[in-house]
């Protein structure tokens, strides 16, 4: 399903790093139709958790309700450059994804 990996930047200032995330992924909602009149069936991601070197930083749980390729940004106190921050969602179908980058 998600082939394209996620674009991550994670940046450390003044001790906070700002980690910025561009996760590709459908996103039905299960709600719109096909032009046929047929329900497109659900799928969207359902859970997303972030670490830096092994330590979670951000758990969210989402809905049908995000966007379609969903652009995500939080901040953490912690982490230096170098640090690896690693982020994987799972959707609905059980499908996951996992991502990482380096601190700068």
């Amino acid at each position: 399903m998600a082939t394209r990996p996620m674009r991550i930047r994670a940046q450390n200032k003044d001790g906070v790093t700002e980690v910025r995330v561009l996760m590709s992924h459908i996103m039905e909602t299960g709600l719109r139709k096909d032009a046929d009149g047929n329900v497109i069936p659900a799928h969207f991601i359902k859970e997303v958790v972030a670490t830096c070197n092994d330590k979670e930083v951000l758990s969210a749980q989402w809905g049908p309700a995000v966007s379609r390729d969903p652009f995500l940004s939080f901040k953490f106190k912690g982490g230096e450059a170098g640090d690896e921050v690693k982020v994987t969602w799972i959707d609905d179908t059980g499908a996951t994804r996992t991502d990482t980058t380096k601190i700068r």
